[in-house]
């Protein structure tokens, strides 16, 4: 019975952190920007899931932005979002390290900015239909990438 009794507690107790997301998801600016240092400075082997990954908490950062009524942040953010697509594209190679993981990223990500464009003001439609349609691209390539491998 007291096994029972604990185990129920234990459950309980890790209930919360088990629904509170993907640790990493929400990164601050200073999180970001030593991110997007680390994978300047990264080997080219571990650029490409390093920008995916700044990329996909800047995704999330537009998405508070646009929460928050800051249109002409989310505007810069996805500005940024392009630019690191951008070097993803340059540094996506078949010998990447975690492609299949940087392109599922990718992939969720670019999910997570379509549902954001739906909600943007039409303004903003222009700027997200761009990093959209960018970063589409990206994760085409990297998925042929993936399946050349």
């Amino acid at each position: 019975m007291r096994f029972v009794l604990v185990f129920v507690l234990a459950a309980v107790c890790s209930a919360p952190q088990a629904f509170a997301g993907r640790p990493g998801k929400y990164l601050d600016a200073q999180q970001m920007s030593a991110l997007a240092v680390k994978a300047e400075h990264a080997t080219p082997k571990d650029r490409c899931y390093l920008y995916a990954k700044l990329v996909s908490a800047m995704v999330w950062q537009a998405g508070r932005e646009l929460n928050a009524g800051n249109d002409a942040a989310a505007t810069a953010t996805l500005q940024a979002i392009r630019n690191y697509t951008a070097k993803i594209h340059s540094a996506a190679t078949n010998h990447s390290k975690k492609l299949k993981d940087a392109q599922i990223m990718m992939d969720r990500t670019a999910f997570r900015l379509r549902e954001l464009m739906k909600s943007s003001s039409v303004d903003d439609q222009q700027a997200f239909a761009a990093t959209l349609h960018q970063l589409n691209q990206v994760q085409s390539q990297m998925m042929l990438a993936v399946f050349r491998k």
